[in-house]
Formats: structure tokens, sequence, C-alpha cells
């Protein structure tokens, strides 16, 4: 196996979860509106399957590849990283709504965005195909997979789905097409294959920094949902009952459970 044939796997791989993303718009194909319970509910859900993926993936990997301290700074450094970019980037939020009108300076701004929310998620997929090629895994198309890579893209592909609903929701009210939408929605999250194919070559080249890149993905992963997925919910539900908490922790629940057979597995 060549690094050129795994490089292709990785981004292969990168760009089935960004595709899900586009899944997240197809339920506009037959309803005109996503209510703000079932919103919360999916904010939720993708809380629940991020930090599952976190812990029960890249923390558990990381923790066989190295020590709690290694683990530990690559969670720091994951977080200072968005907090930094976030501070770069004018702690701006991803506006649909500017995407069909950008400028060239605005476009890029939407791209720095798009890449601190999504490019993490990239990073913990190229990573978790360290061990790609080796005896442990599963058997696809000629390649050794390892069931770590396999967790993570069926991971980050089904929280990818929520996400792409959350993005089509203003562009629904917008009248964008529905079409469009779902190509707004993967859109947002190719910097995910980019990142993969990185993530990926650098761990293969330095495996000494394996430890330190599941780390550093998890600390990203979990520190926006902390900061930016359940802080979302509570807004989108403070006009419901209790505030929306029982559907956050609700949806939250169900992603935990989607994610523990995977990772028993």
């Amino acid at each position: 196996m060549t690094l050129l044939e795994s490089l292709v796997l990785v981004f292969v791989a990168g760009a089935i979860t960004a595709l899900a993303t586009g899944l997240g718009a197809l339920p506009f194909f037959f309803f005109d509106e996503i209510s703000d319970r079932r919103s919360v509910m999916l904010w939720g859900l993708s809380s629940g399957i991020m930090v599952s993926a976190s812990v029960f993936g890249l923390i558990e990997e990381g923790l066989t590849e190295g020590t709690p301290l290694e683990i530990a700074a690559g969670m720091a450094t994951g977080v200072l990283l968005v907090v930094i970019a976030h501070d770069i980037l004018m702690d701006a939020d991803i506006d649909p709504r500017t995407y069909e009108e950008a400028d060239f300076k605005k476009l890029v701004l939407i791209l720095g965005i798009l890449t601190v929310h999504s490019f993490p998620e990239g990073i913990a997929v190229g990573v978790s195909f360290s061990d790609l090629g080796l005896e442990d895994g599963v058997a696809f198309l000629g390649f050794t997979v390892p069931l770590l890579a396999v967790f993570m893209t069926i991971a980050i592909s089904i929280h990818n789905i929520p996400e792409g609903t959350a993005i089509s929701i203003p562009l629904k009210s917008m009248g964008v097409s529905k079409w469009k939408m779902v190509w707004w929605a993967v859109f947002s999250s190719l910097p995910q294959p980019i990142g993969a194919v990185i993530a990926f070559a650098f761990v293969s080249v330095a495996r000494e920094f394996l430890p330190f890149g599941f780390g550093f993905a998890a600390g990203a992963m979990i520190y926006l949902v902390l900061t930016e997925f359940i802080p979302e919910a509570l807004d989108l539900g403070k006009d419901l009952p209790n505030g929306g908490k029982p559907e956050l922790a609700g949806g939250i629940a169900i992603g935990v459970a989607i994610m523990l057979p995977l990772a028993v597995i």
C-alpha cells in the first residue's frame, strides 16, 4: 500500500463525512420547517455524538498510545487554537445568508469560520486512520481499515446530519432552493477531508505525536460542543417549557446511546 493510496482512502473518508452534512437538508424536501423543539433535540443529538466520539474513541485510543499528560497537552492545544482562531475571526458566527452574496474578503472570512468549526472533525478522522494497513481492522477495497477509523467516520457522519439541518434552516427562510441548501450544507464541511489528509500524513511521518493528535482533536471537538452547540440549543429553546433543557438532555442521551454500541465494537 503506497502513501498516495492511503491518502486517497483517508480523503474519501473525510469526503463521506462532508457529504453526510448534505443529508441534513433533505427533511426540507418533505417538510416546510423544523420546530424549535426538534432543532434543540438535533443539537443535543449532535453534542452527544461528538462527546462520545471524543471520549470513547479519541481519548480512549490515545491512552493506549501515550500518557495522560500527552493527551491533556493535546486537548489543551486543541482548545487554545480554536479560541485563538475565533479571536482572529472576531468571534464571528456562521451566517449562511452571507454565502450567496459574498465578495472575496467575506468569502475568505466564511471559509475561515467553517475551517474552525469542521477542521477538528477532519483531524479526528485523519488520526483515527493511523493504524491503516495493520492486521487488526476491517477489510475494505483491499485495505485493512482500523476499527477506530470506522467508528470515527460513522460518528462524524451522523453528527454532521443535524449540523446540516441547522445550516439549512435560515436558508429555507430565505427561499433558497432545496438543492442549493444541500450544496451549502456540504460546503460547510469541506475542510474535513482536507483536515483528515493533513492529520493522517502528519501522524504517519511523526507517529510519536499520535497521542497528542488524538488529544488535540478531542479537546477541540469537546470545546466546540460546550461553547457553541449547547449554547445554541439553549438559545433556540428559550421559549420552550423549561428552556428546552429536557429536549437538549434527551438529544444528548440519544447521541450517546447511538455511539455506545459502536464504541464496544
